[in-house]
């Protein structure tokens, strides 16, 4: 395997990886918020229902999603990744 090749599957592994991470701490922080039910969360703070399972399913999200479903939380960027040691270089 080329050099290169190795490295995209390596970013690709961690990126995958840090995705979960995510999926599970938004999941997490819905169920401590008191919601077992994505959809009834969803449905709570405006987000679509598909919108909130794809995050908690680990898929790619964009920045302002991010941003909303924190600010319903009450945290910081630097909160929500503080357990997060990963580095993609």
């Amino acid at each position: 395997m080329a050099k290169q090749e190795q490295s995209s599957t390596i970013e690709d592994k961690v990126l995958q990886e840090t995705l979960h991470k995510m999926a599970v701490k938004f999941k997490q922080l819905r169920i401590d918020k008191g919601f077992s039910s994505y959809e009834d969360y969803a449905w709570a703070h405006g987000f679509s229902r598909m919108q909130v399972w794809k995050m908690e399913q680990g898929n790619n999200l964009t920045m302002k999603s991010l941003l909303r479903i924190l600010k319903t939380h009450d945290i910081s960027l630097a909160e929500f990744f503080k357990d997060f040691d990963t580095v993609v270089k």
